[in-house]
């Protein structure tokens, strides 16, 4: 029992060593937007990283992701994250998230989507056709002729007078 359980968490620290600083970026985060949903009441892991793109154009960089998370044995609000121990046979949801950041040197998440739930659920093909669109929408977030507005953005100048 203890092989497959060392093997699965060999794969995953190899899988997380090849991405890149944003899908790692990417991964903690929908981590914990899966953790801050009010009816996940267990502590889920990583199980692993599957169809990652990443592209770059001179408005930033598109990240997608399917990340695939196992439920553990703690509750979300354990503070010793590292000992818990994958529940087998449990609930195993797949979560699609598409992130586009800024070209700064701390890149900055200009847009951003996420859709979490049972892995056919997401089969489904009407939500993955509106997944398709709002991945699309994200990517193109920040190009030339786009119109993104951001908290604090306007300029207000004074009056002409009359």
């Amino acid at each position: 029992m203890r092989l497959p359980l060392a093997l699965c968490l060999g794969l995953v620290a190899l899988a997380a060593a090849s991405q890149s600083p944003l899908q790692r970026r990417v991964v903690k985060e929908v981590l914990d937007y899966f953790h801050g949903r009010s009816n996940v009441h267990f502590l889920f892991k990583e199980q692993a990283v599957e169809g990652a793109v990443e592209r770059e154009d001179p408005s930033g960089t598109f990240v997608q992701l399917r990340v695939n998370l196992v439920q553990t044995a703690c509750t979300k609000r354990t503070t010793r994250r590292q000992n818990c121990k994958v529940l087998e046979n449990r609930r195993k949801p797949t979560c699609l998230a598409c992130y586009k950041f800024d070209s700064g040197d701390v890149p900055k998440v200009l847009d951003k989507y996420h859709n979490c739930g049972p892995s056919h659920h997401l089969a489904v093909k009407e939500i993955k056709h509106r997944d398709e669109a709002e991945c699309q929408a994200v990517e193109e977030a920040g190009r030339a002729g786009d119109a993104l507005y951001l908290p604090g953005m306007y300029a207000f100048s004074k009056g002409l007078p009359a």
